[in-house]
Parts: C-alpha cells; sequence; structure tokens
C-alpha cells in the first residue's frame, strides 16, 4: 500500500456492517489494523484506487497489475498430508505433499506478518445448487482481490445471512508474504498449500487472482465426488427455451471454452467450472475470468464488450496512461491477459446458474500438431479415453514458464494440475452420468489446420460454431461419416457453411504422407501418455486408444 495507514480510509465508517458472527478469531487472526467484512464492489474500488493498486480504465473497468507473477504457479501447490485424506489423494505432479509440521510453521508466520495490517473478508459461497454449495470464506491483502472474489462467486443476499456465515472452507492470500525455502521446503517463495483437514488454504507471494479461484476448484474437486457428483472444468450453455438442453464444453485455457459457450444462441450457464448431479449441472461461480488477449469484436462481442463496462477488473492488459484506453493486443506483459466480469454482463446467461442434463458434451482440444478432425464422434469409451487422456496445447502463459508459442501435454480430466483425486475417480463419475442420461460427447479441435503451428493456421471461430451447432440441432443425423483410421472415432463428411478441406484435415496439408506421419507421431504420444493410467484403467476404455 503506497499511502500511510495512517490515513483516513474511504470506508472506515462502514467496513463492519455485514460483520460475520463467526468472527476472525476463529482462523487465529488477530491484532490487525482494520478487517472490512463484505464490502460491496464499488467500495472496494475505491479503497483499491486509495492504496494505489489499480487504475481506472476507459469506460470505467478497474485494470490491476500482477506484477511477477502472470500465470498460474503450478511448481509451488502444495496439499498437506494428514490421516483424514492421505489414502484418497492422487499424490504426484500436480498434488504435491507438505507434511502437517512445515504447514503449521508457514501458517503462523503468515499469522504474524498479518498483524497490524489491513484484511479484506468476503463470505461467499461456491456452487449455485444450493444442495451443494460450499460456505468459503476469502480473506485476501488487496482491496482488488476481494473485487475479484466478488466477481467470481456466490454472493449472500441479505445482512442477516452475513451475520449467519459459516464458513466450511477459507482461502487466506496474501502477496505480501513470502515463504522460506530453505525452511518451509517449499520449491521457491511462492506458495499454495491445500490443507483439507483444516479446511483452509493459504497463498503467497502472488497477486496473480487465478490462484484464488483455481484453489476453491481444487477443493470442490475433493469434496464433491465423496457425494457422487462430479466436478467439471468445462463452461455449459443451454437452449433459451428448454434448460434440458445443455451443452458443456471441457478444455484447458485457450482451447475456446469461455468462447464458445458464449453462444448468443443460447444461454450461459457458466465459462468454465461446473458441477454435474442427480438434478442436473450448476455453475461453481458467479462470474467470468476470460483471456483477452486479441479478443475479437466481431467474433466475441459478448465477452469484448465486458471490456468496457465498470465493475470488469482487467488483470495484465496494458493501457495508455494518457487517454487509459486498453489495447487487447498488446502481450508485452503476458499472453495470459484476463477480465473478471459478473456473469450477468453476459446478457443471455441464466440467473440461476444452472440447468437440466447435458444431452452434448465437447471435449475441446487444441492441437497444435494440425492433424486431428475439427469434429469427431466420440462413443462412451473413447469419451473416456479422450477424457483421461486431455490431449491439448497449453497457450498463452497461463502456467508460468509458458511462451506464446503453444505446447504440446495431456492433462487428465481436461485440468489435471486441480484433480486431486485419481483421474480414474472423475472418469467412473462421468461414464455413470453419460449412460445414464445417454449425453452424445463428441471431440472438437479448435487448434490448427493445414499443418502444425507455424506452417498452418487455427480453425476459424465460425467454422467451429457451425460444426456444434450441426451437433446440437442433430443435423449430424443426417451425414454421411467415416471412421478415422487412428483413433477409431466417426467424422462427418460434411456440414453446412464448413469448407470440405477443413473437415478432411489431410486435404490441406502438402502432402498425405507427411500429414499420416504427423498423426502416428501424435498416436504414439497418446500411447505413451495413456500408460501410466493402465493400472486403474477398464480394459473396453484402453481399447477405445488409438490402433497403429
Amino acid at each position: 500500500m503506497k499511502r500511510s495507514l495512517n490515513n483516513k480510509k474511504p470506508t472506515e465508517t462502514i467496513i463492519k456492517t455485514r460483520l460475520s458472527n463467526y468472527d476472525l478469531s476463529n482462523h487465529g487472526i488477530s491484532n490487525l489494523r482494520q478487517a472490512y467484512w463484505n464490502l460491496p464492489g464499488e467500495e472496494l474500488q475505491e479503497e483499491a484506487i486509495f492504496r494505489g493498486e489499480g487504475s481506472i480504465v476507459n469506460n470505467g473497468p478497474f485494470a490491476a497489475f500482477t506484477g511477477l507473477h502472470t500465470g498460474r504457479s503450478a511448481n509451488d501447490r502444495y496439499l498437506v498430508r494428514e490421516p483424514s485424506t492421505d489414502n484418497r489423494i492422487w499424490w504426484g505432479q500436480y498434488n504435491r505433499p507438505m507434511n502437517e509440521e512445515n504447514f503449521e510453521s508457514l501458517y503462523n508466520r503468515l499469522l504474524g506478518y498479518l498483524q497490524g495490517r489491513d484484511l479484506f473478508i468476503q463470505d461467499v459461497y461456491s456452487g449455485a445448487d444450493e444442495n451443494y454449495r460450499l460456505p468459503t470464506r476469502i480473506l485476501t491483502e488487496y482491496a482488488w482481490h476481494s473485487m475479484f472474489v466478488r466477481n467470481m462467486f456466490i454472493l449472500p443476499e441479505s445482512t442477516e445471512e452475513h451475520k449467519l456465515f459459516v464458513p466450511d472452507f477459507t482461502i487466506i492470500s496474501v502477496p505480501g508474504f513470502k515463504a522460506n525455502p530453505s525452511v518451509d521446503n517449499t520449491n521457491s517463495e511462492t506458495f499454495i498449500v491445500l490443507n483439507f483437514g483444516k479446511k483452509v488454504a493459504i497463498i503467497g507471494n502472488s497477486a496473480y487472482a487465478g490462484e484464488i479461484k483455481k484453489s476453491v476448484f481444487s477443493v470442490l474437486n475433493y469434496l464433491l465426488p465423496l457425494e457422487g457428483v462430479l466436478p467439471m472444468h468445462c463452461s455449459g450453455n443451454a437452449d433459451p427455451i428448454d434448460r434440458n438442453d445443455v451443452a458443456l464444453f471441457f478444455g484447458l485455457s485457450g482451447t475456446g471454452k469461455t468462447t464458445l459457450s458464449a453462444d448468443p444462441s443460447r444461454s450461459l450457464i457458466g465459462d468454465d467450472e461446473h458441477g454435474w448431479s442427480d438434478e442436473g449441472v450448476f455453475n461453481f461461480e458467479g462470474g467470468c475470468y476470460a483471456k483477452v488477449i486479441g479478443l475479437s469484436e466481431k467474433a466475441e462481442p459478448e465477452i469484448y464488450a465486458t471490456t468496457s463496462m465498470s465493475g470488469t477488473i482487467l488483470e495484465n492488459v496494458p493501457y495508455d496512461p494518457v487517454t487509459r484506453l486498453i489495447d487487447l493486443n498488446d502481450n508485452s506483459l503476458t499472453e495470459n491477459t484476463r477480465a473478471s466480469y459478473p456473469l450477468e454482463y453476459i446478457k443471455n446467461a441464466i440467473p440461476e446458474k444452472k440447468a437440466g442434463h447435458p444431452k452434448n458434451i465437447f471435449m475441446l482440444t487444441c492441437d497444435a500438431s494440425g492433424v486431428m478432425p475439427p469434429i469427431a464422434r466420440l462413443n462412451p469409451d473413447q469419451a473416456l479415453y479422450q477424457f483421461i487422456s486431455g490431449y491439448t496445447a497449453k497457450v498463452g502463459g497461463t502456467e508460468i514458464g509458458m511462451g506464446a508459442e503453444p505446447e504440446i501435454t495431456f492433462s487428465a480430466c481436461f485440468g489435471a494440475p486441480f484433480m486431486v483425486h485419481h483421474p480414474s475417480v472423475y472418469a467412473e463419475l462421468l461414464r455413470k452420468k453419460i449412460e445414464q442420461y445417454e449425453a452424445s460427447c463428441w471431440l472438437v479441435n479448435t487448434g490448427w489446420v493445414g499443418g502444425p503451428f507455424g506452417v498452418g493456421k487455427r480453425i476459424k471461430i465460425r467454422y467451429t460454431r457451425a460444426l456444434l451447432k450441426a451437433a446440437i440441432t442433430k443435423e449430424f443425423d443426417q451425414v454421411e461419416f467415416y471412421i478415422d483410421p487412428v483413433f477409431g472415432f466417426e467424422v462427418p463428411k460434411s456440414c453446412p457453411d464448413v469448407p470440405a478441406e477443413v473437415l478432411e484435415p489431410w486435404s490441406s496439408w502438402p502432402s498425405r504422407t507427411e500429414y499420416d506421419l504427423r498423426y502416428k507421431d501424435l498416436a504414439n504420444l497418446f500411447i505413451e501418455n495413456f500408460s501410466k493410467f493402465m493400472d486403474k484403467t477398464k480394459p473396453e476404455v484402453l481399447a477405445a486408444g488409438p490402433k497403429m
């Protein structure tokens, strides 16, 4: 904070209006200079400006820069290894263990750091379905992070509800506090640590707001499968009239989840994280966190419009300091520029943030090899194989260390960094849902055609939208398909408004031989990756992989 702590803050007369009876002493927090309870967005924006945390840009959005970390610190994420959850967690690359003693030491030093400082508290819900929502308390050092929380989660509706709020999980985000790697056994001074036994997560030395969002998602990925609910890294929309005509879009960041679900002809459920219960699909969040690098007003008008709305937070989006005009094409800070905004900023969003069961499930892959068909129909076993594989290309700096060039990767369940159980747990839940509710499954390539990255071109959004429309409206029921010789899935031979050379990816390559070699190379990568899941995967799913 750039101004003196002795100066009177803009909101100090109302900071306890929405105070919860379940106070901060329950978290071991004491001796704060000031606690700001559940301030609304306008007051938080005043605080953030007063504290020098960001600026107002043209037409009213709040612009903030996150400094060193402009993406998730995947190598700095830990789960506390403790008896009540030890045997359920998928320990390994993404779920690194931290012992209880190291956590207690780190947590106590963080509490010491907070003494004499200001802290912003938001009591919110994660999950639009009241039967499965998680009361979540999120404590932040920055006022703009508290704005972000209000944008991204579901808010209590009354002062009385705030007063009686009791959290089931607590997130504490303190960018100014650093770990000591030699003492805490951390990878660096940055840390994201989840402790399911104590129902708390702590984040330090990172101002990237996505760490808060994804920590909550990780918690739900642990808790909900224990109740038979499938947590999903996907967006979703529904027919404006028939809310039982739901489409889901699985995919990693950069594959098109947000863009494709924000379809003006359909109603938006949510853009990133959902649960699938016996009652239907529900959004985990109350807002969107969209990538905006290179955003096109013509191709993505709904999302583009939010970048000129008051209440939107623009994260790491450069702007002219004189005119305050933003530049959505400027990647000088990061390819991972973001906009956080409430879901209702999308005009056709469903207010309840929930709908019926999916009729269509689309698994989005950004194929940097340029060999995958633009759409393929999957049987249930093929769908599970693709779901467990999670093939795509990481694009545009979502994680630290990622540059502009795509990197081929496999991310189990299209979100391995957030999956706390073994992928087989989520896969079996998905199988049951697909079979029970008879959902059609599709693989959609939103990546390159006519050659790999650097040679071919990324498929046009309008072609992908036409393919999705044909699947949702059952136009493909009248179309002839061919069997892909490598993966065995079905590929349509025609689609309205989509050129033949897009549907036949080899036709725009310099030679069919070159295409076939590249396709077989990709198939070998699938087989190599899937070897680590063979022990817990059913034979029929293994058989649904590529044939060499």
